[in-house]
């Protein structure tokens, strides 16, 4: 590197442009992509008029600063958020989350700590984020079953998984990063779990004060943005109970259940209303009653419900249609079935329904629709759309009657399962309104065993290094998208544009920094203002320092841009880089004193009902806690 007086000038400049970057992506009025494009055509327009030279080459050509979009890290990153958003529909987590809280029982505290525990382990391989969005309705079912406000179980939630990822290296996108520039450096890189001990006793000291001090710190509020708590913002989750039959089949995890106080374990949160038994109906109490094969439990569920069940036992939601009409209770009053419908029902057999790419939606009854004053079967209404109703709400009265025998009236809604493309041309069909924001898209369960051993196989390659990080991540990737557990169309819109954009333009302004004698400037005003100071010390310094940063700007960014000047203080100090870039990894997992400090402090602000004070309430003391920690066990493990 040339001297550092011969780049003042052009130091200087890259200062002034990361300071207008940070600045730009927290004021927040431009999107973030658009931020990270422009600084990118800043540098490179600035540097090709004022080049940094060496041997005739320039260190901050286009090339140079473009390169982040090629960068290892990036696409490691990318792949794994695919790999992430793969596991998300198969409802793999979903299911791992039910098994704990039904083998936790009525043990609230033991409940929670499980639940945080599974969060900071999965999160340890797992993009943060979709970990989150999974968990929210399970903390939200834990915080019901145990009459606590959502508020005292939602931020714990955001903080454990954000301290399971500092503990590999594919935890979050910021530790790829550090170890990427090291690369970039020429330094030493990490390996899979090279600071995984520090990192578990960092997290687990932090979900120490999650258990036992949090639950005083966190506030107490009443309210709760429901669309989220019931299934996601825009998938019409309410609270409105629909009318649905449950077929007792000879699988069925109900076959043989006996009611306690009328009450049906396997039923979970719907209310039988009537069973419907051969030419028997029986109604409530329904003491003494065993569930039989042939049975139909006619009972009320919300969406949420009965969109669980249907992952879970798809074949017991389905209305026995076919053998109705087969029966000769064909369609009429208009409703008559053409030799092309029949056929392509029968063609088609139960892959709708059992397989293939699944939503839910609802739509209403409108006053001129012809499905006034008919049941389901004499309409046919599986036949003339392929979707197939799984429950009927009507708010005017208590139904006790199967599904398959309610006369429709104008208002009701139908809650539908169908392919996307029947959905959608509901929207021509007169007789019914389709609520266009409640489509959404049901788990693809039967992908769930390929898309948990291609995660598997990413977690052990990368591991046991028989192949770089970034191999294992992006083949796991291609892998979901040929075995058809996600199509081309769904892995594209699990690549966040933001992360797409904000990682190489990170990866210039730190590029610049280094070559410009930025880290190396830094570096030195950080050992000139702790002189004297065992490197111990400067080193807890330096990471409170950047947690600082962390809570402010975004963590990605923090980490490529200080971990050069984390690299330039150990050699100013003559210890090894190793523990700076470490401590660059942990600090840029410290975003718990704000909600704009990381996504998914975002994601439980709504579902907890909380106020932007409440992060710093309860995040700085557990900041306080993690600094403790780092700066008596991190210094002695790298022997500093």
């Amino acid at each position: 590197m040339q001297p550092l007086a011969a780049h003042s000038f052009e130091m200087w400049v890259t200062f002034a442009v990361i300071g207008a970057t940070f600045a730009l992506y927290a004021w927040e009025r431009i999107a973030i992509e658009v931020v990270s494009l422009g600084v990118l055509c800043v540098l490179m327009v600035f540097f090709t008029f004022f080049p940094i030279n060496a041997l005739g080459v320039n260190r901050l050509s286009p090339e140079v600063l473009l390169a982040g979009f090629a960068n290892p890290a990036l696409i490691t990153v990318l792949a794994l958020l695919v790999i992430g958003q793969g596991m998300v529909r198969t409802g793999v987590l979903d299911v791992v989350a039910r098994i704990i809280m039904d083998k936790c029982g009525g043990h609230e505290w033991l409940s929670i700590m499980a639940v945080l525990v599974t969060v900071l382990g999965v999160s340890a391989f797992l993009n943060n984020i979709p970990v989150v969005v999974i968990f929210i309705p399970i903390m939200q079912a834990l915080a019901e079953r145990f009459d606590l406000p959502a508020s005292k179980v939602m931020m714990p939630l955001s903080f454990a998984a954000i301290l399971g990822g500092m503990t590999t290296l594919i935890g979050s996108g910021s530790n790829l990063l550090v170890n990427s520039a090291l690369l970039g450096m020429g330094e030493e890189a990490f390996s899979f779990f090279d600071f995984t001990i520090p990192g578990l006793v960092l997290a687990s000291a932090g979900m120490v004060y999650l258990l036992v001090v949090a639950p005083f710190v966190l506030p107490k509020r009443e309210g709760m943005a429901e669309t989220l708590v019931n299934g996601g913002t825009g998938t019409g989750a309410t609270g409105r109970q629909y009318i649905a039959q449950i077929k007792i089949g000879e699988g069925s995890k109900l076959l043989g259940e006996k009611s306690r106080g009328g009450i049906f374990r396997g039923l979970g949160g719907m209310t039988l209303r009537m069973v419907q038994r051969g030419e028997d109906a029986i109604l409530p109490p329904f003491e003494d009653f065993s569930a039989s094969v042939g049975d139909v439990l006619v009972v009320a569920a919300t969406r949420s419900e009965l969109a669980d069940a249907l992952t879970h036992d798809p074949e017991g939601l389905y209305p026995d249609l076919g053998d109705a009409a087969a029966a000769g209770e064909v369609p009429h009053m208009g409703f008559q079935l053409t030799d092309a419908e029949k056929t392509s029902d029968e063609d088609e057999g139960d892959t709708p329904w059992h397989g293939g790419e699944r939503m839910l939606a609802e739509a209403m009854v409108p006053p001129a629709s012809r499905l006034i004053g008919q049941t389901l079967v004499q309409i046919g209404f599986r036949y003339k759309t392929h979707c197939i109703v799984l429950g009927v709400q009507r708010r005017s009265r208590m139904i006790r009657s199967r599904m398959t025998d309610i006369r429709l009236q104008a208002g009701d809604v139908l809650l539908l399962q169908g392919s996307p493309d029947a959905v959608r041309e509901l929207r021509l069909n007169p007789d019914v309104v389709l609520i266009e924001w409640s489509a959404a898209a049901l788990p693809a369960v039967h992908h769930a065993r390929p898309a948990a051993l291609i995660l598997l196989f990413v977690v052990a390659a990368a591991a046991t290094g028989a192949v770089p990080i970034v191999v294992a991540a992006l083949t796991g990737a291609s892998a979901m998208v040929a075995l058809g557990v996600m199509n081309i169309r769904q892995a594209a819109r699990a690549v966040d544009s933001k992360i797409l954009t904000m990682i190489p333009a990170a990866l210039a302004m730190g590029a610049a920094m280094h070559a410009t004698g930025g880290a190396h400037f830094i570096a030195g005003g950080v050992t000139d203002a702790f002189a004297g100071a065992p490197p111990a010390v400067i080193l807890s310094a330096f990471f409170i320092t950047l947690v600082a940063l962390t809570n402010i700007i975004s963590s990605k960014a923090m980490a490529v841009l200080f971990t050069p000047i984390a690299v330039d203080l150990a050699l100013s100090l003559g210890v090894s880089p190793t523990a700076f870039a470490v401590a660059v990894v942990f600090a840029a997992n410290c975003s718990f004193a704000s909600p704009i400090g990381y996504q998914t402090n975002l994601l439980v602000m709504a579902p907890g009902h909380y106020k932007f004070a409440d992060f710093a309430r309860v995040g700085l003391p557990l900041i306080l806690v993690i600094w403790l920690v780092f700066s008596l066990f991190v210094p002695w493990y790298y022997g500093i």
